[in-house]
């Protein structure tokens, strides 16, 4: 059982200290780990377990259900560190090493969560770590700020925008812009046309919105004809500012 020591002022220079009981719960391995652990079969580890229990070697285990890998209800034992080295020792004594090293690893996953200052000293430099984590945390809260207020600024914007003014407000070249655009599959071009077209993906996820510009008819078919142009919306402007697509190219 562990102690904990904490500290209280009852007059002016007056620190006192009192032991309060830290109370760990107890920690087992399952029957199916250990068959994990020593390369063998559940229900061998089980009946080894139930054979020792008998012959009163362990303590009879707790026994909790569980569903196998076809969905059926199973049961697994519980066991204690102590029974489980016996357990080992009977299948395996190999592999020793390797439970010794398991139990390692779950007796500090259990006690690091409860981990609490033994002396003033200690809780000092907890409480320095912490606030040195958190001045790191503000320094990174202000330095994206700016990044995070422009993104906000961008979405609230009213109005899609031609691909060459959303490179302006996103403060990079047009063609690093058209080239991020085409390789991520924002717009394409048909074959042998130079026009630049929105992908439908993009256009559903409200990124993209496409500027319909009427044609002069077809000289031969006198069929109409449209031009289309993408246009990127607040929305699509705020993603690509996320992207800080300047450094990414």
């Amino acid at each position: 059982m562990n102690t904990i020591t904490t500290s209280s002022n009852t007059g002016p220079g007056a620190t006192h200290f009192a032991q309060i009981e830290n109370v760990a719960l107890p920690v087992t391995m399952s029957s199916r780990e250990i068959a994990d652990l020593v390369s063998s079969r559940h229900d061998s580890v089980k009946r080894t377990i139930e054979r020792l229990a008998e012959k009163g070697f362990i303590g009879t285990p707790p026994v909790v259900e569980y569903l196998d890998g076809l969905g059926r209800p199973a049961i697994q034992y519980q066991v204690g560190k102590r029974d489980s080295f016996v357990v080992v020792a009977q299948l395996s004594p190999s592999f020793t090493a390797t439970l010794v090293d398991r139990w390692q690893e779950l007796e500090e996953q259990v006690a690091r969560p409860f981990q609490i200052p033994a002396t003033y000293a200690e809780a000092l430099q907890i409480a320095a770590d912490q606030a040195k984590e958190n001045q790191h945390l503000q320094l990174v809260i202000l330095q994206q700020a700016p990044k995070v207020a422009a993104i906000k600024r961008l979405a609230a914007a009213e109005g899609a925008i031609c691909i060459t003014d959303a490179a302006k407000h996103l403060q990079v070249r047009p063609k690093v812009l058209f080239d991020y655009l085409a390789l991520n599959r924002w717009i394409y071009r048909r074959g042998g046309s130079s026009r630049w077209i929105g992908m439908e993906p993009r256009i559903t996820s409200g990124f993209l919105v496409h500027k319909v510009t009427s044609l002069k008819p077809d000289t031969e078919t006198g069929a109409e004809r449209a031009a289309f142009q993408p246009l990127i919306t607040p929305k699509g402007l705020a993603r690509l500012a996320e992207k800080n697509i300047g450094a990414s190219l």
